[in-house]
């Protein structure tokens, strides 16, 4: 136990021995550090995210599932990679357009020709209307527009086109080790200061 209490205190008297800009220092470049990794992060999930929009379009199911897989071990194991934010204010934010048509579709087929008819009508209408709509306002769009025009579409599983993943509150990668680094840094460099202006002035 004394042997323990001699090493702290060598531990604590070099502490005392580095100056406090150093700590800050070391804030300000971890610090930077974790902001571009938590930007990396990002980006990343967005690459995997329009792999799914693309594999969407394609209508392959077995190219859908791995896309969609591959986004949630993204998400689920990093910050910063909510598919919430930015502009997306939908929820769920992941809303396969044309996963949610092939269904309605064969829906459409079940139910007869003249309601699939009326139902190509509205998808006509919405993408001429908005163009640039993302997959959830076009879905949305095509249900208003059959509802005022008393289309009973089928009903189609939300689990089937929609979904959302958690993004990690902290994950070990470099955003996530450079924020720990970044921390102690400036806990130390607060103890440091704080001891040398007491030694100062007390």
């Amino acid at each position: 136990m004394k042997h323990q209490k001699t090493d702290m205190g060598r531990v604590w008297r070099y502490f005392h021995r580095i100056h406090p800009w150093y700590f800050l220092v070391l804030v300000i470049i971890f610090g930077a550090i974790s902001l571009f990794a938590l930007r990396q992060n990002n980006l990343k999930m967005a690459t995997y995210r329009e792999a799914v929009y693309a594999a969407d379009k394609t209508g392959d199911t077995a190219k859908i599932e791995a896309t969609l897989h591959d986004l949630r071990a993204y998400v689920v194991n990093h910050m910063n990679t909510s598919l919430t934010s930015g502009n997306n204010s939908v929820y769920p934010p992941i809303q396969l357009k044309y996963t949610y048509e092939r269904a309605q579709a064969e829906q459409q087929a079940k139910l007869g020709q003249i309601n699939a008819n009326l139902y190509h009508t509205a998808q006509q209408q919405c993408d001429s209307a908005h163009p640039g709509a993302t997959g959830a306002e076009t879905i949305a769009c095509i249900e208003q527009y059959a509802a005022a025009q008393g289309i009973q579409l089928g009903e189609i599983p939300d689990a089937l086109y929609k979904f959302d993943f958690m993004s990690a509150k902290w994950s070990p990668d470099l955003a996530g080790w450079s924020i720990v680094i970044a921390a102690i840094s400036l806990i130390a460099f607060a103890v440091s200061a704080f001891n040398r202006w007491l030694k100062k002035y007390l």
